[in-house]
Protein backbone atom coordinates (compact mmCIF):
# COMPACT_ATOMS: atom_id res chain seq x y z
CA UNK A 1 0.00 0.00 0.00
CA UNK A 2 2.15 3.04 -1.49
CA UNK A 3 0.86 6.58 -0.48
CA UNK A 4 2.94 9.45 -1.41
CA UNK A 5 1.29 12.30 -0.26
CA UNK A 6 3.67 14.48 -2.05
CA UNK A 7 2.54 13.51 -5.05
CA UNK A 8 -0.01 15.78 -6.72
CA UNK A 9 -0.81 13.39 -9.56
CA UNK A 10 -1.26 10.28 -7.08
CA UNK A 11 -3.79 12.94 -4.89
CA UNK A 12 -5.76 14.01 -7.88
CA UNK A 13 -6.61 10.67 -8.99
CA UNK A 14 -10.06 9.38 -8.46
CA UNK A 15 -12.57 10.12 -5.34
CA UNK A 16 -12.48 6.80 -3.91
CA UNK A 17 -8.93 6.71 -3.92
CA UNK A 18 -8.58 9.64 -2.39
CA UNK A 19 -11.12 8.57 0.68
CA UNK A 20 -9.36 5.58 0.85
CA UNK A 21 -6.48 7.26 1.23
CA UNK A 22 -7.91 9.49 3.98
CA UNK A 23 -8.92 6.77 5.77
CA UNK A 24 -5.59 5.78 6.08
CA UNK A 25 -3.94 8.93 6.98
CA UNK A 26 -6.88 9.67 9.58
CA UNK A 27 -5.31 5.99 11.11
CA UNK A 28 -1.96 7.49 11.15
CA UNK A 29 -3.02 10.64 12.65
CA UNK A 30 -4.88 8.95 15.59
CA UNK A 31 -2.11 6.31 16.04
CA UNK A 32 0.79 9.40 16.82
CA UNK A 33 2.70 8.87 13.05
CA UNK A 34 1.94 11.79 11.23
CA UNK A 35 3.61 13.69 13.67
CA UNK A 36 6.65 11.79 13.63
CA UNK A 37 6.82 11.17 9.86
CA UNK A 38 8.81 14.37 9.21
CA UNK A 39 11.74 12.56 11.43
CA UNK A 40 10.99 9.05 10.49
CA UNK A 41 12.20 7.81 6.44
CA UNK A 42 10.12 5.57 4.88
CA UNK A 43 6.91 6.91 7.62
CA UNK A 44 4.48 7.95 4.57
CA UNK A 45 4.97 6.91 0.85
CA UNK A 46 6.27 3.48 1.75
CA UNK A 47 9.49 4.62 0.40
CA UNK A 48 12.47 6.02 2.36
CA UNK A 49 12.78 10.05 2.65
CA UNK A 50 14.89 12.23 3.39
CA UNK A 51 14.94 13.57 7.13
CA UNK A 52 17.08 14.52 10.13
CA UNK A 53 18.93 11.60 12.18
CA UNK A 54 18.87 12.29 16.27
CA UNK A 55 14.93 11.55 17.02
CA UNK A 56 13.87 8.57 16.80
CA UNK A 57 10.59 9.53 15.59
CA UNK A 58 9.22 6.50 16.31
CA UNK A 59 5.69 7.58 17.63
CA UNK A 60 2.88 4.63 18.32
CA UNK A 61 5.26 2.43 15.80
CA UNK A 62 7.67 1.57 18.52
CA UNK A 63 5.50 2.41 21.68
CA UNK A 64 2.53 0.19 20.67
CA UNK A 65 2.76 -3.00 22.29
CA UNK A 66 3.57 -6.49 19.77
CA UNK A 67 -0.19 -7.09 19.45
CA UNK A 68 -1.38 -4.13 18.55
CA UNK A 69 1.72 -3.15 16.02
CA UNK A 70 0.62 -6.96 14.73
CA UNK A 71 -2.86 -5.94 14.22
CA UNK A 72 -2.34 -2.91 12.35
CA UNK A 73 0.15 -4.45 10.23
CA UNK A 74 -2.32 -7.59 9.64
CA UNK A 75 -5.27 -4.92 8.78
CA UNK A 76 -2.68 -3.08 6.15
CA UNK A 77 -3.10 -0.09 8.68
CA UNK A 78 0.45 0.34 8.75
CA UNK A 79 3.11 -1.00 6.12
CA UNK A 80 5.85 -3.41 7.46
CA UNK A 81 8.23 -0.70 5.52
CA UNK A 82 7.06 1.62 7.85
CA UNK A 83 7.30 -0.17 10.88
CA UNK A 84 10.93 -1.51 10.03
CA UNK A 85 11.72 2.07 9.26
CA UNK A 86 10.33 3.47 12.63
CA UNK A 87 12.22 0.85 14.69
CA UNK A 88 15.36 1.42 12.99
CA UNK A 89 15.82 5.20 13.40
CA UNK A 90 14.76 4.41 17.14
CA UNK A 91 17.42 1.60 17.32
CA UNK A 92 20.03 4.15 15.79
CA UNK A 93 19.15 7.08 18.59
CA UNK A 94 18.85 4.38 21.61
CA UNK A 95 21.08 1.85 21.00
CA UNK A 96 24.61 4.04 21.01
CA UNK A 97 23.59 4.32 25.14
CA UNK A 98 22.97 1.23 25.83
CA UNK A 99 24.75 -1.59 23.22
CA UNK A 100 21.81 -4.23 23.64
CA UNK A 101 21.68 -4.91 20.03
CA UNK A 102 24.79 -6.33 17.84
CA UNK A 103 25.59 -7.87 14.25
CA UNK A 104 22.84 -5.21 13.11
CA UNK A 105 21.87 -5.51 9.13
CA UNK A 106 22.42 -3.48 6.54
CA UNK A 107 19.64 -1.10 6.19
CA UNK A 108 18.46 -1.57 2.89
CA UNK A 109 18.34 -5.10 2.86
CA UNK A 110 15.67 -5.11 5.92
CA UNK A 111 13.66 -2.74 4.16
CA UNK A 112 13.71 -4.93 1.01
CA UNK A 113 12.66 -7.74 3.48
CA UNK A 114 9.74 -5.19 4.86
CA UNK A 115 8.35 -4.51 1.29
CA UNK A 116 8.60 -8.79 0.52
CA UNK A 117 6.55 -8.60 3.47
CA UNK A 118 4.02 -6.09 2.43
CA UNK A 119 3.83 -7.87 -1.39
CA UNK A 120 2.91 -11.36 0.47
CA UNK A 121 -0.44 -9.50 2.88
CA UNK A 122 -1.25 -7.50 -1.07
CA UNK A 123 -1.86 -11.22 -2.32
CA UNK A 124 -3.46 -12.21 0.64
CA UNK A 125 -0.57 -14.32 2.45
CA UNK A 126 -0.03 -13.60 5.69
CA UNK A 127 2.45 -15.60 7.77
CA UNK A 128 1.61 -15.35 11.10
CA UNK A 129 1.49 -13.25 14.27
CA UNK A 130 5.13 -11.70 14.06
CA UNK A 131 4.81 -11.11 9.89
CA UNK A 132 6.79 -7.58 9.53
CA UNK A 133 7.64 -7.39 12.98
CA UNK A 134 11.63 -6.90 13.57
CA UNK A 135 13.38 -9.59 15.90
CA UNK A 136 17.26 -9.71 17.18
CA UNK A 137 17.65 -13.29 18.39
CA UNK A 138 20.11 -13.31 21.12
CA UNK A 139 23.43 -14.27 20.66
CA UNK A 140 23.46 -17.57 21.02
CA UNK A 141 21.16 -19.12 19.18
CA UNK A 142 21.93 -19.96 15.63
CA UNK A 143 20.93 -17.69 12.76
CA UNK A 144 21.53 -18.58 9.34
CA UNK A 145 23.27 -15.73 7.53
CA UNK A 146 23.88 -13.95 10.26
CA UNK A 147 26.86 -14.11 12.73
CA UNK A 148 26.20 -16.23 16.03
CA UNK A 149 29.37 -15.48 18.27
CA UNK A 150 28.35 -16.51 21.43
CA UNK A 151 29.91 -13.36 22.71
CA UNK A 152 33.49 -15.13 22.35
CA UNK A 153 36.34 -13.68 20.21
CA UNK A 154 36.27 -17.45 19.29
CA UNK A 155 33.41 -17.22 17.27
CA UNK A 156 33.51 -13.68 16.39
CA UNK A 157 33.42 -14.29 12.56
CA UNK A 158 30.98 -17.33 12.67
CA UNK A 159 28.23 -17.15 10.88
CA UNK A 160 25.50 -20.25 11.06
CA UNK A 161 24.10 -22.12 7.79
CA UNK A 162 20.94 -23.06 9.91
CA UNK A 163 18.80 -21.56 11.86
CA UNK A 164 17.52 -23.00 15.47
CA UNK A 165 14.57 -24.46 16.17
CA UNK A 166 12.89 -21.86 17.80
CA UNK A 167 14.42 -19.15 14.84
CA UNK A 168 12.73 -21.09 12.36
CA UNK A 169 9.72 -20.65 13.68
CA UNK A 170 9.78 -17.05 14.51
CA UNK A 171 10.99 -16.38 10.72
CA UNK A 172 7.94 -18.73 9.61
CA UNK A 173 5.98 -16.31 11.62
CA UNK A 174 6.72 -13.75 9.59
CA UNK A 175 9.59 -11.71 11.72
CA UNK A 176 12.35 -10.32 10.12
CA UNK A 177 15.63 -10.92 11.79
CA UNK A 178 17.61 -7.10 12.23
CA UNK A 179 20.15 -8.74 14.00
CA UNK A 180 21.18 -10.26 17.33
CA UNK A 181 21.19 -9.00 21.31
CA UNK A 182 23.77 -8.81 22.99
CA UNK A 183 24.82 -12.06 26.26
CA UNK A 184 28.14 -12.64 27.73
CA UNK A 185 30.55 -14.96 26.57
CA UNK A 186 28.67 -18.17 25.88
CA UNK A 187 26.19 -16.76 28.22
CA UNK A 188 28.06 -17.45 31.30
CA UNK A 189 27.03 -14.69 34.05
CA UNK A 190 24.37 -12.57 34.70
CA UNK A 191 26.29 -9.20 33.66
CA UNK A 192 26.11 -8.69 29.79
CA UNK A 193 29.37 -8.00 28.36
CA UNK A 194 31.98 -9.65 26.26
CA UNK A 195 35.20 -8.71 24.04
CA UNK A 196 33.54 -8.90 20.97
CA UNK A 197 30.94 -6.24 21.39
CA UNK A 198 31.17 -4.93 25.07
CA UNK A 199 28.77 -3.60 27.71
CA UNK A 200 25.26 -3.79 27.40
CA UNK A 201 24.07 -1.19 29.75
CA UNK A 202 20.55 -0.74 31.67
CA UNK A 203 17.71 0.29 30.59
CA UNK A 204 16.77 2.52 33.36
CA UNK A 205 20.41 3.66 34.47
CA UNK A 206 23.16 2.91 31.38
CA UNK A 207 25.94 3.50 34.60
CA UNK A 208 24.59 0.07 35.96
CA UNK A 209 24.62 -3.23 34.74
CA UNK A 210 21.64 -5.10 32.56
CA UNK A 211 21.73 -8.64 33.82
CA UNK A 212 22.23 -11.43 31.83
CA UNK A 213 22.52 -13.49 30.07
CA UNK A 214 19.92 -12.03 28.19
CA UNK A 215 20.66 -8.55 28.70
CA UNK A 216 20.69 -7.57 25.27
CA UNK A 217 16.89 -8.67 24.77
CA UNK A 218 16.25 -7.17 28.22
CA UNK A 219 17.14 -3.80 27.47
CA UNK A 220 16.27 -3.86 23.59
CA UNK A 221 12.36 -4.80 25.32
CA UNK A 222 12.29 -2.19 28.00
CA UNK A 223 13.67 0.86 25.42
CA UNK A 224 11.33 -0.46 22.43
CA UNK A 225 13.84 -1.44 19.92
CA UNK A 226 12.20 -4.38 19.78
CA UNK A 227 8.35 -5.75 20.07
CA UNK A 228 9.11 -8.69 21.57
CA UNK A 229 12.37 -10.53 22.55
CA UNK A 230 13.73 -13.88 23.16
CA UNK A 231 16.46 -15.53 25.56
CA UNK A 232 17.64 -18.35 26.82
CA UNK A 233 18.28 -19.15 30.35
CA UNK A 234 20.49 -21.69 32.68
CA UNK A 235 20.98 -19.54 35.66
CA UNK A 236 17.82 -17.16 35.84
CA UNK A 237 19.07 -14.91 32.36
CA UNK A 238 15.56 -14.71 31.47
CA UNK A 239 14.33 -13.74 34.49
CA UNK A 240 17.53 -11.93 36.16
CA UNK A 241 17.36 -9.25 32.99
CA UNK A 242 14.20 -8.43 32.97
CA UNK A 243 13.83 -8.28 36.77
CA UNK A 244 16.66 -5.45 36.10
CA UNK A 245 14.97 -3.76 33.52
CA UNK A 246 11.38 -3.85 34.52
CA UNK A 247 10.07 -6.61 31.78
CA UNK A 248 8.61 -10.13 31.86
CA UNK A 249 10.98 -12.90 31.31
CA UNK A 250 9.67 -16.46 30.89
CA UNK A 251 11.83 -19.74 31.36
CA UNK A 252 8.91 -22.18 30.16
CA UNK A 253 9.11 -25.81 31.55
CA UNK A 254 11.79 -28.37 30.76
CA UNK A 255 11.14 -29.42 27.20
CA UNK A 256 8.50 -26.55 26.26
CA UNK A 257 10.30 -24.76 23.96
CA UNK A 258 12.26 -27.33 21.76
CA UNK A 259 16.57 -26.68 22.03
CA UNK A 260 18.31 -27.37 19.04
CA UNK A 261 19.21 -28.91 16.34
CA UNK A 262 22.34 -30.08 18.61
CA UNK A 263 24.36 -32.75 18.59
CA UNK A 264 23.35 -34.08 22.47
CA UNK A 265 19.89 -33.83 22.79
CA UNK A 266 19.54 -35.97 26.44
CA UNK A 267 22.15 -34.23 28.97
CA UNK A 268 21.20 -30.28 27.66
CA UNK A 269 18.41 -30.24 30.28
CA UNK A 270 19.11 -27.34 32.46
CA UNK A 271 19.80 -23.84 29.87
CA UNK A 272 17.14 -23.88 27.27
CA UNK A 273 15.14 -20.74 25.09
CA UNK A 274 11.90 -18.69 26.05
CA UNK A 275 10.23 -15.21 25.47
CA UNK A 276 10.54 -12.10 26.73
CA UNK A 277 8.03 -9.13 26.72
CA UNK A 278 6.64 -6.06 27.81
CA UNK A 279 3.55 -7.53 28.56
CA UNK A 280 2.33 -11.40 29.56
CA UNK A 281 0.17 -11.52 26.80
CA UNK A 282 2.91 -10.29 23.87
CA UNK A 283 4.64 -12.89 26.26
CA UNK A 284 1.94 -15.88 25.78
CA UNK A 285 2.18 -14.84 21.85
CA UNK A 286 5.80 -15.18 21.49
CA UNK A 287 5.57 -18.57 23.52
CA UNK A 288 3.38 -20.00 21.45
CA UNK A 289 5.31 -19.60 18.20
CA UNK A 290 8.02 -20.95 19.81
CA UNK A 291 6.67 -24.24 21.77
CA UNK A 292 5.59 -27.08 20.73
CA UNK A 293 7.06 -30.73 19.84
CA UNK A 294 10.09 -30.90 17.31
CA UNK A 295 11.15 -34.90 15.97
CA UNK A 296 14.61 -33.50 16.29
CA UNK A 297 14.59 -32.80 20.11
CA UNK A 298 12.84 -36.26 21.74
CA UNK A 299 12.13 -34.56 24.77
CA UNK A 300 10.43 -31.93 23.90
CA UNK A 301 6.44 -31.24 25.11
CA UNK A 302 3.82 -32.70 22.75
CA UNK A 303 0.97 -30.54 22.98
CA UNK A 304 -0.85 -27.81 20.85
CA UNK A 305 1.10 -24.68 21.21
CA UNK A 306 -1.51 -22.40 20.64
CA UNK A 307 -3.34 -22.93 24.19
CA UNK A 308 -0.53 -19.97 24.82
CA UNK A 309 -3.29 -17.73 22.00
CA UNK A 310 -5.77 -18.29 24.34
CA UNK A 311 -7.79 -15.80 26.82
CA UNK A 312 -5.07 -15.06 29.95
CA UNK A 313 -8.34 -13.81 32.07
CA UNK A 314 -8.93 -15.63 35.31
CA UNK A 315 -10.57 -15.58 38.91
CA UNK A 316 -8.00 -15.69 41.20
CA UNK A 317 -9.79 -15.31 44.31
CA UNK A 318 -8.54 -17.63 47.22
CA UNK A 319 -5.58 -19.07 45.29
CA UNK A 320 -2.70 -19.85 47.77
CA UNK A 321 0.51 -18.15 47.20
CA UNK A 322 3.80 -19.73 49.64
CA UNK A 323 6.79 -16.44 50.03
CA UNK A 324 9.88 -18.07 49.91
CA UNK A 325 11.64 -14.87 50.29
CA UNK A 326 15.37 -15.35 51.33
CA UNK A 327 14.66 -18.84 52.52
CA UNK A 328 14.68 -18.11 56.27
CA UNK A 329 17.56 -16.42 56.07
CA UNK A 330 19.76 -18.43 54.46
CA UNK A 331 20.41 -15.96 51.12
CA UNK A 332 21.98 -13.00 51.39
CA UNK A 333 19.91 -9.94 50.32
CA UNK A 334 20.91 -6.24 49.52
CA UNK A 335 19.15 -3.93 51.45
CA UNK A 336 15.47 -2.95 50.48
CA UNK A 337 15.53 -6.20 47.85
CA UNK A 338 13.13 -8.16 50.69
CA UNK A 339 11.32 -5.30 51.70
CA UNK A 340 10.22 -4.16 48.25
CA UNK A 341 9.60 -7.49 47.01
CA UNK A 342 7.53 -7.87 50.35
CA UNK A 343 5.57 -4.94 49.20
CA UNK A 344 4.81 -5.88 45.62
CA UNK A 345 3.35 -8.88 47.28
CA UNK A 346 0.31 -6.99 47.28
CA UNK A 347 -0.25 -6.93 43.51
CA UNK A 348 -1.05 -10.59 44.19
CA UNK A 349 -3.31 -9.59 47.22
CA UNK A 350 -4.65 -7.09 45.33
CA UNK A 351 -6.11 -9.97 42.93
CA UNK A 352 -7.87 -12.59 45.70
CA UNK A 353 -4.82 -14.47 46.21
CA UNK A 354 -4.14 -15.73 49.96
CA UNK A 355 -0.06 -14.99 50.27
CA UNK A 356 1.66 -16.92 53.60
CA UNK A 357 5.39 -18.25 54.34
CA UNK A 358 6.43 -21.15 52.44
CA UNK A 359 10.00 -23.01 53.44
CA UNK A 360 11.15 -26.44 50.84
CA UNK A 361 11.59 -29.05 53.15
CA UNK A 362 15.63 -29.38 52.27
CA UNK A 363 19.14 -28.14 53.01
CA UNK A 364 19.97 -25.39 50.87
CA UNK A 365 23.69 -25.71 50.75
CA UNK A 366 23.21 -29.09 49.57
CA UNK A 367 21.55 -27.33 46.38
CA UNK A 368 24.07 -25.46 45.74
CA UNK A 369 26.67 -28.27 45.85
CA UNK A 370 24.35 -29.86 43.60
CA UNK A 371 24.01 -27.24 41.28
CA UNK A 372 28.08 -26.01 41.06
CA UNK A 373 28.15 -30.13 40.06
CA UNK A 374 25.77 -30.10 37.38
CA UNK A 375 27.15 -26.87 36.33
CA UNK A 376 30.91 -27.81 35.67
CA UNK A 377 29.40 -31.30 33.98
CA UNK A 378 27.38 -29.42 31.79
CA UNK A 379 29.71 -26.64 30.45
CA UNK A 380 32.72 -28.65 30.57
CA UNK A 381 30.77 -30.99 27.81
CA UNK A 382 29.66 -28.25 26.08
CA UNK A 383 32.99 -26.40 26.11
CA UNK A 384 35.62 -28.91 26.97
CA UNK A 385 37.00 -29.51 23.31
CA UNK A 386 37.53 -25.84 22.46
CA UNK A 387 39.20 -25.89 25.76
CA UNK A 388 41.61 -28.86 25.16
CA UNK A 389 42.90 -26.23 21.96
CA UNK A 390 45.05 -23.95 24.29
CA UNK A 391 44.61 -20.90 21.53
CA UNK A 392 41.09 -21.43 22.00
CA UNK A 393 41.90 -21.52 25.32
CA UNK A 394 44.01 -18.59 25.57
CA UNK A 395 40.95 -16.41 24.31
CA UNK A 396 38.34 -17.89 27.26
CA UNK A 397 37.31 -15.59 29.99
CA UNK A 398 38.24 -17.04 33.47
CA UNK A 399 35.06 -18.21 34.79
CA UNK A 400 35.24 -20.33 31.68
CA UNK A 401 38.16 -21.74 32.26
CA UNK A 402 37.20 -22.54 35.86
CA UNK A 403 33.67 -24.28 34.98
CA UNK A 404 35.35 -26.36 32.45
CA UNK A 405 38.45 -27.08 35.00
CA UNK A 406 35.72 -28.13 37.77
CA UNK A 407 33.70 -30.54 35.39
CA UNK A 408 37.17 -32.23 34.02
CA UNK A 409 37.53 -33.10 37.31
CA UNK A 410 34.00 -34.57 38.15
CA UNK A 411 33.84 -38.81 38.04
CA UNK A 412 30.57 -40.55 37.12
CA UNK A 413 29.29 -40.99 40.33
CA UNK A 414 29.33 -37.18 41.51
CA UNK A 415 27.45 -36.81 38.50
CA UNK A 416 24.76 -39.24 39.79
CA UNK A 417 24.49 -38.38 42.86
CA UNK A 418 24.04 -34.55 41.57
CA UNK A 419 21.25 -35.89 39.54
CA UNK A 420 19.56 -37.63 42.65
CA UNK A 421 19.47 -34.75 44.61
CA UNK A 422 18.31 -32.79 41.91
CA UNK A 423 14.99 -35.47 42.31
CA UNK A 424 15.19 -34.91 45.62
CA UNK A 425 14.77 -31.06 45.58
CA UNK A 426 11.89 -31.65 42.64
CA UNK A 427 10.08 -33.81 45.19
CA UNK A 428 10.47 -30.88 48.40
CA UNK A 429 8.35 -28.44 45.61
CA UNK A 430 6.56 -30.61 44.74
CA UNK A 431 5.26 -31.62 48.23
CA UNK A 432 4.89 -28.00 48.64
CA UNK A 433 2.43 -27.77 46.09
CA UNK A 434 0.08 -29.79 47.65
CA UNK A 435 -0.57 -26.84 50.01
CA UNK A 436 0.17 -23.71 47.85
CA UNK A 437 -1.14 -23.23 44.01
CA UNK A 438 2.30 -20.91 42.89
CA UNK A 439 5.86 -20.10 44.88
CA UNK A 440 7.29 -16.87 44.79
CA UNK A 441 10.17 -15.35 45.56
CA UNK A 442 13.15 -12.57 44.60
CA UNK A 443 14.65 -12.29 41.28
CA UNK A 444 17.51 -11.20 42.36
CA UNK A 445 19.57 -10.61 45.77
CA UNK A 446 20.58 -7.31 44.86
CA UNK A 447 19.96 -4.29 42.90
CA UNK A 448 21.79 -3.76 39.30
CA UNK A 449 25.41 -2.74 40.47
CA UNK A 450 28.00 -0.96 37.84
CA UNK A 451 27.91 -2.00 34.99
CA UNK A 452 32.03 -2.21 34.91
CA UNK A 453 31.70 -5.07 37.73
CA UNK A 454 32.18 -8.29 36.38
CA UNK A 455 30.21 -9.46 39.17
CA UNK A 456 29.02 -8.46 42.63
CA UNK A 457 31.92 -9.71 44.86
CA UNK A 458 29.56 -9.58 48.40
CA UNK A 459 26.27 -9.67 48.92
CA UNK A 460 24.82 -7.59 52.44
CA UNK A 461 28.52 -8.29 53.72
CA UNK A 462 29.01 -11.53 52.91
CA UNK A 463 31.86 -12.70 50.50
CA UNK A 464 30.69 -14.26 47.28
CA UNK A 465 32.81 -17.31 46.58
CA UNK A 466 32.19 -17.48 43.02
CA UNK A 467 30.88 -15.61 40.11
CA UNK A 468 27.69 -16.65 40.02
CA UNK A 469 27.25 -16.99 44.07
CA UNK A 470 24.90 -13.57 44.06
CA UNK A 471 22.44 -15.03 41.68
CA UNK A 472 21.92 -18.31 44.19
CA UNK A 473 18.57 -17.08 44.50
CA UNK A 474 17.65 -18.26 40.80
CA UNK A 475 18.88 -21.78 40.55
CA UNK A 476 16.10 -23.60 42.73
CA UNK A 477 13.76 -23.01 40.00
CA UNK A 478 16.03 -23.85 37.02
CA UNK A 479 17.38 -27.63 39.15
CA UNK A 480 13.44 -28.12 39.34
CA UNK A 481 12.81 -27.94 35.69
CA UNK A 482 9.23 -25.69 36.73
CA UNK A 483 7.66 -22.90 34.51
CA UNK A 484 9.10 -19.55 36.13
CA UNK A 485 8.33 -16.15 35.17
CA UNK A 486 9.59 -12.53 36.34
CA UNK A 487 6.97 -9.89 37.04
CA UNK A 488 8.38 -6.66 37.84
CA UNK A 489 8.32 -5.88 41.93
CA UNK A 490 8.40 -1.91 41.29
CA UNK A 491 11.77 0.53 42.26
CA UNK A 492 13.67 1.24 45.09
CA UNK A 493 14.40 5.21 46.53
CA UNK A 494 17.53 5.23 43.49
CA UNK A 495 14.82 4.45 41.22
CA UNK A 496 16.93 0.66 40.19
CA UNK A 497 14.22 -2.09 39.25
CA UNK A 498 13.64 -5.13 41.02
CA UNK A 499 11.49 -8.22 40.01
CA UNK A 500 9.55 -11.45 41.53
CA UNK A 501 9.83 -14.81 39.80
CA UNK A 502 6.57 -16.85 39.78
CA UNK A 503 6.81 -20.64 39.64
CA UNK A 504 4.09 -23.06 39.14
CA UNK A 505 3.54 -26.52 39.05
CA UNK A 506 5.42 -29.13 36.50
CA UNK A 507 4.04 -27.93 33.00
CA UNK A 508 1.84 -25.51 34.13
CA UNK A 509 2.81 -23.24 31.89
CA UNK A 510 -0.30 -21.08 31.19
CA UNK A 511 -1.70 -21.10 34.69
CA UNK A 512 1.70 -19.33 35.16
CA UNK A 513 1.31 -17.11 32.99
CA UNK A 514 -2.79 -16.11 33.42
CA UNK A 515 -1.61 -15.46 37.57
CA UNK A 516 1.53 -13.26 35.53
CA UNK A 517 -1.08 -11.56 33.44
CA UNK A 518 -3.94 -11.03 36.81
CA UNK A 519 -0.48 -8.96 38.57
CA UNK A 520 0.14 -6.96 35.81
CA UNK A 521 -3.47 -5.57 35.48
CA UNK A 522 -3.14 -4.87 39.17
CA UNK A 523 0.38 -3.44 39.12
CA UNK A 524 0.98 -2.40 35.47
CA UNK A 525 4.58 -1.38 36.33
CA UNK A 526 5.81 -0.80 32.36
CA UNK A 527 3.20 1.27 32.01
CA UNK A 528 3.78 3.18 35.13
CA UNK A 529 7.61 3.37 35.09
CA UNK A 530 9.38 3.97 31.31
CA UNK A 531 12.92 4.60 31.13
CA UNK A 532 14.24 7.91 31.00
CA UNK A 533 15.74 7.68 27.44
CA UNK A 534 11.99 7.34 25.99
Amino acid sequence: MNMNPNNEAETGQAGAEGRADMGRREFLRRAGLLAAAAAVPGMLGGRAVAAGRGTSGAGDVVMADALELSDWIRARKVSCREVMSAFLDHIERINPVVNALVSLQDREQLLKQADERDAHLARGQYLGWMHGLPQAPKDLTNTAGIPTTNGSLIFRDYVPKQDSIMVERMRRSGAILIGKSNTPEFGLGSVCYNTVFGITRNAYDPRRNAGGSSGGAAVALATRMLPVADGSDMMGSLRNPAAYNNVFGFRPSQGRVPFGPTSEVFFQQMAYEGPMARTVRDLAMLLSVQAGHDPRTPLSIDQDPAIFTATLQRDFRGARIGWMGDYRGYLPMEAGVLELCREALKGFEAIGCVVDEAMPDYPMEQLWQTWLTLRHFTVAGLGGGLYADPAKRALMKPELIWEIEGGLKLDATQVWQASVQRSKWYEALRRLFETYDYLVLPTAQVFPFDAELHWATEVAGRPMDTYHRWMEVVIGGTLAGLPIINVPAGFNAQGLPMGLQVIGRAQADFAVLQLAHAYEQATRWVQQRKPALL
